[in-house]
């Protein structure tokens, strides 16, 4: 585990804080041909965690887990660049300079395949800024506590009957759940987390957007995401998975939308994926920027284009289930899914209410595409989550929070059927769905069952082991 950490952040370096944030590129290299790492040696750059989750569902190590090689590294420092962070699976680095003289010199490197600017200078004046998760702003709510255990969670748990699986003691417990997102603002100071840091739930934490800076004190979207599975307030509130470990990794820059945004999640799940995450929750994603030459189409979401898109498919196809809001433009003129929800082995999660209709902002899938998107649906309307500034909960909205929810309740199902693959737990769970036999473009295939879900991945175990059996 330590060389781990170390081969990690030597692709970090020191920030220095300003009024203008420096211009950021990724540079992309040739090859791996001649890195120290090598494929028979993974516990050089992997976890036996994460090398015990690729033999459990047989999936071999292959290039794109081999870290950057160190030496390309080093000759892109030579030039001035400052190195931010490292990109592995797509063999890049994001660098910041000012210069075009750096910049040439990094092209005339024989191991650079290209270069291409992510970001543009911007002034770090937050009053003009819009929030990209104003959806999700608090309602107003009336406490309920009519169930000693869930207290006002009850209703959203309840409504994909989650509750057995919690009843026959699954709780998440030994599963890990990495959450690439925003921000977690008083994770460390609100009683509703108590409970995982007093048990050593919270495994670490990381900031993609900021290195050097702590993601307990900024953006308040994580820490909602994190209350959703992992919370825990007696009478008041249970959340889906308390007993999960949780790796909280800040990807998502609140103070402008820049496709660096995509490639910070690609680094947060590659970590995820070497530390060892069963699950990826993701609740964001990525259409437009503040700049619209890097804007995605429509025709871009159709689960193969996007960066971010392919990287999600890849951390399945690492055998991590990947969950992903759908998004929240149902009522404005995007409409459609966001990247990477998109993905063909991503489970895109819409928002229904509390009485199981779908709300206005989920956001739709394709009415000619062959692939059923959203997934699934889980309550996103009024979703009770924990109040940030105080010791209580409130309610807020959002395919942020259906999404979380159903990202514990996964964790929950893989721990009862752990012998399952990770596709084989998003099926049962389409298939426990409420509209599985007639599925549309909001819904879905509706609202799953966990306990039908867990019947289904339970039968088929055990076919699979008698027949293992009589061979």
């Amino acid at each position: 585990m330590r060389k781990l950490i170390l081969i990690f952040l030597i692709g970090i370096t020191i920030q220095a804080v300003a009024q203008v944030a420096p211009t950021k590129y990724l540079v992309r290299f040739t090859d791996k041909d001649q890195s120290p790492y090598s494929l028979s040696e993974p516990d050089e750059f992997l976890t036996q965690r994460a090398i015990d989750r690729r033999t459990r569902q047989g999936i071999a190590v292959d290039i794109t887990d081999i870290p950057i090689d160190p030496v390309y590294i080093q000759g892109v420092i030579t030039t001035g660049a400052k190195l931010i962070i490292q990109v592995k699976w797509i063999n890049a680095i994001i660098i910041e300079t000012e210069s075009t003289v750096v910049l040439d010199a990094i092209n005339n490197l024989a191991f650079v395949s290209n270069i291409g600017q992510i970001n543009k200078k911007i002034s770090t004046d937050k009053s003009n800024v819009i929030d990209k998760f104003a959806i999700e702003e608090p309602t107003p709510f009336k406490a309920n506590n009519s169930d000693p255990i869930y207290g006002n969670a009850f209703n959203q748990i309840n409504m994909v009957n989650g509750i057995p699986l919690h009843e026959s003691g699954f709780k998440g417990n030994g599963m890990v759940i990495a959450i690439l997102d925003a921000g977690f603002l008083n994770v460390d100071q609100r009683a509703i987390f108590n409970s995982l840091w007093e048990n050593n739930q919270i495994l670490g934490s990381y900031d993609f957007v900021n290195p050097t800076s702590d993601v307990f004190g900024d953006h308040t979207h994580g820490t909602l995401v994190l209350s959703v599975m992992g919370g825990s307030l007696p009478d008041l509130f249970l959340g889906t998975a308390p007993e999960a470990g949780y790796w909280l990794l800040r990807t998502e820059d609140t103070n402008s939308e820049f496709l660096i945004e995509e490639y910070n999640w690609i680094a947060g799940a590659a970590f995820a994926d070497s530390v060892g995450a069963d699950i990826i929750n993701s609740s964001v994603g990525y259409t437009q920027f503040d700049d619209a030459t890097y804007n995605h189409t429509w025709t871009d979401i159709d689960g193969n284009t996007t960066e971010v898109t392919k990287a999600a498919d890849l951390a399945a196809a690492k055998g991590i289930l990947v969950v992903n809001s759908a998004g929240n433009s149902g009522n404005d003129a995007w409409k459609y899914l966001i990247a990477p929800a998109d993905g063909d082995s991503v489970l895109a999660v819409g928002a229904v209410d509390a009485n199981q209709i779908i709300t206005a902002f989920s956001s739709y899938g394709f009415e000619s595409d062959a692939r059923i998107k959203p997934n699934i649906v889980a309550q996103g309307g009024n979703t009770v989550v924990a109040n940030v500034s105080v010791d209580n909960i409130t309610t807020s909205n959002g395919t942020s929070f259906s999404a979380p929810l159903i990202a514990g309740m996964m964790a929950c199902l893989w721990q009862a059927i752990p012998n399952a693959n990770n596709m084989e737990i998003i099926r049962a769970v389409e298939q426990s769905a409420s509209r599985f036999s007639n599925p549309d473009n909001l819904y879905g295939y509706g609202i799953p069952d966990f306990s039908s879900a867990q019947l289904l991945l339970g039968l088929s175990d055990k076919i699979n082991s008698e027949n293992s059996l009589t061979v």
